[in-house]
């Protein structure tokens, strides 16, 4: 039996776990994807302090090389459900797997959103991508197009416009909603362009892939074609916390409804991370969380 089960394998999932290690708690990592969580899509961070600058891969391997020489176990599958039967929690995979612990830590992450057009999930991986830094070298002198208007976006579109002939930014809004700095840096670039209020309204397709996109004005209804060899989509993130809300409060976005102490309605079972309700989403708030988490939940076994 486990002290502390980690579900997520991202910055706060990993912190978590370092931190129950450093208290001397037997625990495991469980994780479907890779490690590392959103992060490892940023090819170059810099506001992480005391690092200079790192890309998110890099981030990851550390952290994962870290808490490996503390101890962690890790398995990757797919968590489905956690029972509480008081002082033992009960976590249950898709593969079959069974685990069992004293405490829980729900680092669930986030997903990429959508953009709900049709024909679009037979497109992913054939026109269609959500990383530049994972997908971006297939697109070497081609031209895509960006959805979105974030900082998600942008830092995507500066990445692509490295590697890309033209970069095509679509945003819904009638502005840009990221930083002005990245603005600054990715509208200076010759080979960028931008489209504001405008929609995606359909996929252009030859030979089953992306070669277009029909685009509207939302103010007059004005269609539009673009040529595009690739569409990388960073509209936004949607929280995995489903299998969760009978232990776990969420909001009306999704998220679990905690503060800053990563507490939740079911004692022994703790939140942290992007996941969590939250106004500021970056490392520092991630590894901070899986900080408190931990410590939360070292607290709880002590008081036992």
């Amino acid at each position: 039996m486990y002290d502390v089960i980690v579900v997520g394998g991202g910055a706060a999932g990993m912190t978590a776990a370092l931190y129950a290690l450093r208290n001397g708690k037997r625990a495991i990592v469980i994780e479907k994807n890779g490690f590392g969580g959103q992060i490892t899509h940023s090819p170059k961070v810099e506001n992480f302090p005391g690092t200079l600058q790192m890309s998110g891969n890099e981030f990851a391997e550390k952290m994962l090389d870290q808490i490996l020489a503390q101890g962690a176990e890790i398995e990757f599958e797919n968590v489905v459900s956690v029972e509480d039967l008081g002082d033992k929690k009960v976590v249950r995979t898709e593969e079959g797997g069974v685990y069992e612990s004293s405490t829980v830590v729900l680092a669930t992450g986030v997903k990429h959103r959508m953009l709900g057009i049709e024909g679009e999930e037979e497109l992913v991986g054939e026109g269609i991508s959500f990383c530049a830094v994972c997908d971006g070298d297939f697109y070497s002198g081609r031209r895509v197009c960006v959805a979105g208007g974030g900082n998600s976006a942008l830092q995507e579109a500066i990445l692509l416009s490295e590697k890309c002939s033209e970069v095509i930014m679509l945003q819904d809004l009638d502005f840009f909603t990221g930083e002005q700095r990245l603005q600054d840096v990715l509208f200076a670039k010759p080979n960028v362009r931008a489209f504001t209020g405008v929609g995606i309204k359909r996929f252009l397709v030859t030979d089953g892939e992306l070669c277009g996109l029909e685009i509207e004005e939302k103010k007059t209804g004005e269609k539009r074609t673009v040529a595009c060899d690739g569409l990388f989509v960073a509209i936004g993130l949607i929280p995995e916390n489903e299998p969760y809300k009978a232990l776990a409060d969420v909001n009306e976005y999704g998220y679990f409804d905690a503060d800053e102490r990563c507490l939740t309605k079911t004692p022994g079972i703790f939140v942290a991370g992007d996941c969590r309700s939250k106004t500021v989403r970056q490392l520092t708030t991630a590894v901070a969380d899986g900080a408190s988490a931990a410590l939360a939940a070292c607290r709880y076994m002590q008081m036992r």
